[in-house]
């Protein structure tokens, strides 16, 4: 994973393009130079919305559709890709961790708060930025859990969570509803 990000040019135009995922359609934002949003079109009350000032790019974020559908298909473990969410630096710093979580590991909303300097009290506040996040999967905030290992909290929904930690592996084949827990 690219980091630290770009930072992101409000002066310039969005474009979107939306692909197909296992999950549901995914919407891909982003400028000239870096992917900005990857949200779900198909979420129910957490749906993304596309914006009419934005200009469909069919294809336009072709690098970061064929490294989604690597991904999904098993032969992707990581992205390479220039990103530039916007965020507060609190947020942006979470968001760095996120991208730290390897591929098929889970790690506590507590763990987070640690490895970005942070007390075990930051963890409500690392929650909040992760559920903001604004690149999700590639920013893999379905990785974080509960410190008992519980899922917890994933705006696209449980279901979702569930499915993105089990084709990880991330999920003990004992118990197919519970997470391990595991330091990056």
């Amino acid at each position: 994973m690219i980091t630290p990000f770009l930072p992101p040019d409000p002066a310039a135009p969005t474009f979107y393009d939306v692909v197909s995922s296992p999950v549901g359609r995914v919407l891909l934002t982003g400028d000239e130079r870096a992917l900005t949003g990857l949200f779900l079109l198909d979420a129910g009350e957490h749906s993304a919305e596309i914006r009419p000032e934005w200009t469909r790019r069919e294809g336009g974020f072709a690098a970061a559709a064929a490294q989604l559908a690597a991904y999904f298909a098993g032969e992707r473990t990581e992205f390479d890709l220039p990103l530039a969410p916007c965020g507060s630096r609190f947020q942006l710093a979470v968001w760095e961790e996120l991208a730290r979580i390897p591929y098929g590991k889970t790690v506590s909303y507590g763990q987070v708060a640690a490895a970005i300097g942070k007390s075990a009290v930051a963890s409500r506040a690392v929650g909040l930025a992760n559920g903001r996040n604004p690149i999700s999967i590639i920013l893999p905030c379905h990785r974080v859990i509960g410190a008992d290992g519980s899922l917890t909290g994933y705006g696209w929904g449980l279901d979702r969570k569930e499915w993105l930690l089990r084709h990880e592996g991330a999920l003990r084949a004992a118990d197919d509803t519970d997470v391990q827990p595991a330091l990056w």
